[in-house]
């Protein structure tokens, strides 16, 4: 067998090598000018957007926050201002992802800067901002604090102790119903705000003054560009930090001057010292608020601190509910403080002769009924006309009265006033109280025999028990109205503002329809019985006793629960369940100059609890020495606003 040798091709071996070199070659010289396609496109097309992206990696805006607007008194006291403060703060994109989060959390619970009931509300917080906000988790480090901090500062990546302007109250707990008080952004906050324009703000308005006028005392935010290394840190130059870039200034909120006199405040919370109550002083003439308390108090710092959730719930949780303003929130039976108004009623619709005297022997008998309604504290009066009724504060009296006139033209009567509807107050959380009638109660209950309105609810309307409720503040505002013989003024806690650049701007007064269709004489029937009772009435030795002004006032007792009258006289009724004790008044009677009205809850008889709180507050008024001041709502220069039953 012959075997036969294959003769290699050399040809067409060179042939495939220098196809298969072509090929490569084509290829390579794509992609060769793919590349440089690509730098082209980025470093000439692209070039001006890269350039800024790179500059965006190098440069950090960092934003300054507006120094918050500072509150005052109307005679420039400072009643909130700011402080410099350290707070504890986290930037979640340089922490990293949430298991890194919870450890830089529980990291500080161990060396105890913060409390594990707090971490979830924390972190609820920080995952609400932006990725590359710094969020707060400690507000006002104090110095112990501080240098437990830097001794493990090693131990935390994106957590960093910085300096923030932080709010103070000088007076702690006084007026803080008033002005409110802020604390850290929440969740809630963030969706209502522009999250840009608050960016390094951690502290927000909450109520009162500082909630309703947020915008105006917020200001506008700043920023500044500052360069940075990789780790986000500012860089240095020769041993010295960078200069900005650039810088646009923050413009500071507007100052807020109230119409609050201090020294009367103060006065009017002495008075309710250790009692849970309201007083409400307002200047009949323009509705200026004069004081505003609500006690028991709280210490609105504690908030700008961060309070943590066991403190919270301590003050939520507490029987005497120190988080309520009783002032605008605590609806409660007029008692007796509403009989100038019955009163008033009565000489329009022209169903009373206000000189006929009419027999009080302590019990009313309803005509046609068996029910009986019995006097108060004094059990009988004998003859007396309207004044000598309203100054005696004559419940048989005033049960005829209101059975004569009627439940629904009491109640069209008493709506001007401000009875059953909000004063308008320009801070929020205000209660429109209830003015009752026979349609109200039509509309109020579901069950037909509930719907009837029944001859003894009148008459038990004409001495401020049944179904009407009012808020101190109404009662302060009905005492103004009056006061000015029907005129009607909005009240108002912030009477003039102060911009960033000094000047001054009066906030508006707003006037209310008048009452209309009272004639002067029956308006002077009225003030002598108000009168009568801070000279000979329920109220003389109390209110009017020694006064170098003349006091137009009305006692009031308020009954919480149905208990008989021996044992409202005696101590046997529990602290809780003692009637309401109520007083209004304006003053100087002839020419009036504030109008007052004190709640004391469970405090029993007005004239013997409310009237003396009451007149210490209008002789802080009216008595100063220095009555232009007093008066002042523009103050003199103030300093500037820092950056960083009867």
């Amino acid at each position: 067998m012959v075997r036969r040798v294959r003769i290699k091709d050399h040809y067409a071996e060179q042939r495939i090598f220098s196809i298969r070199g072509i090929v490569a070659g084509v290829a390579v010289a794509l992609l060769l000018l793919t590349v440089a396609g690509r730098l082209f496109y980025l470093q000439v097309l692209r070039h001006a957007y890269y350039a800024e992206l790179s500059q965006g990696n190098r440069v950090r805006i960092d934003p300054i926050p507006p120094s918050r607007g500072l509150i005052l008194d109307r005679r420039g006291v400072v009643l909130a201002e700011n402080l410099p403060a350290f707070q504890l703060e986290l930037v979640r994109e340089q922490v990293g992802r949430e298991p890194a989060i919870d450890a830089a959390l529980a990291q500080l619970v161990s060396i105890k800067l913060l409390e594990k009931e707090d971490l979830p509300g924390i972190k609820r917080s920080i995952l609400s901002h932006k990725i590359y906000e710094s969020v707060p988790v400690k507000l006002q480090l104090n110095e112990e604090e501080m240098a437990r901090f830097a001794l493990h500062r090693h131990e935390f990546i994106g957590v960093d102790i910085r300096t923030r302007l932080t709010r103070h109250y000088p007076f702690g707990p006084v007026a803080v119903h008033a002005i409110g008080y802020v604390s850290a952004i929440s969740e809630s906050d963030l969706s209502r705000i522009d999250s840009a324009e608050y960016a390094g703000t951690t502290l927000i308005g909450k109520l009162g003054v500082e909630g309703s006028y947020e915008h105006d005392l917020h200001g506008t935010a700043g920023y500044r560009q500052v360069l940075v290394n990789a780790a986000g840190r500012p860089v240095e130059r020769q041993g010295a930090f960078t200069p900005h870039l650039e810088t646009h200034p923050s413009v500071a909120g507007s100052d807020l001057i109230l119409g609050i006199d201090m020294r009367v405040q103060r006065v009017a919370e002495e008075g309710l010292a250790g009692k849970r109550g309201a007083v409400v002083a307002i200047d009949p003439r323009n509705g200026d608020v004069v004081a505003l308390a609500s006690t028991p108090e709280f210490d609105p710092n504690g908030f700008a601190r961060g309070l943590s959730v066991s403190q919270f719930n301590a003050l939520q949780n507490d029987i005497d509910k120190p988080l309520l303003n009783r002032a605008l929130r605590g609806a409660y039976p007029s008692g007796s403080t509403i009989k100038p108004a019955i009163a008033l009623a009565g000489l329009t619709y022209h169903l009373v002769n206000p000189n006929k005297p009419e027999f009080c022997a302590g019990v009313f008998h309803l005509p046609g009924s068996r029910l009986q309604f019995r006097e108060g504290k004094t059990g009988r009066h004998g003859y007396m006309d309207l004044e000598h009724a309203i100054a005696k504060s004559c419940d048989v009296y005033f049960y005829g009265l209101a059975a004569t006139i009627g439940a629904q033209r009491i109640a069209d009567f008493l709506a001007p006033f401000g009875y059953g509807r909000l004063t308008g107050i320009d801070i929020g959380g205000e209660k429109p109280g209830l003015l009752p009638s026979p349609e109200w109660k039509k509309k109020a209950f579901k069950r037909a025999a509930d719907q009837v309105w029944f001859p003894g609810e009148t008459v038990n309307f004409g001495v401020g028990q049944g179904y009407l409720l009012v808020t101190p503040l109404q009662l302060a505002h009905v005492a103004a109205v009056l006061a000015e013989r029907g005129k009607s003024y909005r009240p108002r806690l912030v009477a003039t503002v102060r911009d960033a650049t000094g000047h001054f701007e009066k906030v508006a007064v707003v006037t209310n329809p008048p009452v209309q269709g009272v004639s002067e004489a029956d308006w002077d029937i009225v003030l002598k019985g108000m009168i009568g009772a801070t000279t000979y009435g329920t109220a003389a030795y109390t209110a009017g006793k020694g006064a170098s002004y003349t006091i137009a006032g009305k006692t009031g007792t308020a009954q919480v629960f149905t208990v008989s009258r021996a044992e409202r006289l005696t101590d046997k009724v529990s602290e809780r369940l003692k009637d309401h004790s109520w007083f209004i008044a304006y003053a100087p009677a002839e020419a009036p100059e504030i109008a007052v009205a004190v709640l004391v809850e469970n405090g029993g008889f007005g004239s013997a609890v409310a009237a003396p709180i009451a007149r210490k507050v209008m002789d802080a008024w009216i008595l100063d020495r220095d009555r232009g001041a007093a008066r002042s709502t523009v103050p003199p220069p103030v300093p500037p606003n820092p950056s960083p039953k009867t």
